[in-house]
């Protein structure tokens, strides 16, 4: 079945950086486009940045210039590199893709931006 399993996230200061990775089973990853989402406490989720197969990327605009999205197709993983971090980024983030009319969601990781 499909599993995505997403690491990397933290307690981190304003203006500093993280990386999360996610690592995809179950798919022909090369095929599928990827993305990541979040949900801070309170509010709906919603998305972040994706990615598709050949690589095409696009950002939610409180992200853009701060965050890229890449992925590693040899080792079916999709990355979020956040940089110059803020607290209203606080949230736990969670990798997505899907199949047809099926998305599958990982479990997600919280990132804590705070001082």
């Amino acid at each position: 079945q499909v599993q995505l399993v997403e690491s990397g996230g933290g307690l981190v200061q304003p203006g500093g950086s993280l990386r999360l990775s996610c690592a995809a089973s179950g798919i022909m990853f090369s095929v599928h486009a990827m993305g990541w989402y979040r949900q801070a406490p309170g509010k709906e989720r919603e998305l972040v940045a994706t990615i598709t197969s050949l690589g095409s990327t696009n950002y939610a605009d409180s992200v853009k210039g701060r965050f890229t999205i890449s992925r590693d197709d040899a080792k079916n993983t999709v990355y979020l590199q956040m940089n110059s971090l803020k607290p209203e980024d606080t949230a736990v983030y969670y990798c997505n893709t899907f199949r047809g009319e099926i998305h599958y969601w990982g479990k997600g990781t919280l990132v804590a931006v705070s001082s």
